[in-house]
C-alpha cells in the first residue's frame, strides 16, 4: 500500500507536540532561581546597590527604569561592569547572574 502525505500528516503532528512538550520541560528545568539569586546579590550587589545607601552612579533597582531591560541586556551589563562596577565575567557563571536578576525583579 503506497503511503500518501495525508497519512504521514497526523504522525508529524504528534512529533511535534512531542518536541514541543520536550522543550517545555527542559525550559522549566532552566528556570532561574531568586532565592539563589538574593544569596549571590547580598554576596556580589549589595554592598553598592543597597537601597538608600548606593554609591554614586550605581542604579537603584527599587525604581523601575534600572529593570525595564530584558534579562539579556541586564546579563550583558554585568558580564562586562561599567564605570565603578567590575565586570563579573570569570567570577560568575550566566546561570547565576540570571539568577541575581530574577531576584532583582522581586524588588
Amino acid at each position: 500500500m503506497k503511503e500518501t502525505v495525508n497519512d504521514t500528516l497526523p504522525l508529524k503532528y504528534v512529533l511535534l507536540f512531542i518536541a514541543l512538550s520536550f522543550i517545555a520541560v527542559i525550559q522549566t528545568a532552566q528556570a532561574s532561581d531568586p532565592n539563589n539569586g538574593r544569596v549571590l546579590y547580598m554576596q556580589h550587589c549589595n554592598t553598592c546597590h543597597e537601597p538608600g545607601r548606593e554609591i554614586a552612579g550605581a542604579p537603584d533597582f527599587n525604581y523601575g527604569s534600572a529593570m525595564m531591560q530584558s534579562d539579556m541586556s541586564l546579563l550583558g551589563k554585568i558580564r562586562s561592569g561599567k564605570n565603578a562596577m567590575p565586570g563579573y565575567t570569570g567570577i560568575l557563571t550566566d546561570r547565576m547572574i540570571l539568577d541575581i536578576i530574577s531576584y532583582m525583579r522581586t524588588f
